[in-house]
């Protein structure tokens, strides 16, 4: 899967935070929710917009995120 044809920055949109294609829900927000312990269909289900893919697609675009070392942090 590409994540790029889901996941899109926008600076018109929640200042330029990854989000779904032609939503306003961040990659972050997505992350955020399962961190707390919601399940996709959860997710989906409050978010009609999104669907199993763009879900799949945040979770290639954290990955590829991770592989690239971007959220890493030095200490």
């Amino acid at each position: 899967m590409d994540w790029r044809n889901y996941i899109i920055a926008d600076d018109t949109v929640l200042l330029g935070k990854p989000t779904v294609k032609g939503t306003r829900v961040s990659v972050e927000h997505i992350i955020g929710l399962l961190a707390q312990g919601w399940t996709e269909d959860q997710i989906l289900e409050n978010y009609p917009r999104l669907n199993h893919e763009s879900l799949q697609a945040v979770f290639s675009y954290i990955q590829a995120c991770l592989k690239d070392g971007l959220l890493y942090t030095t200490s």
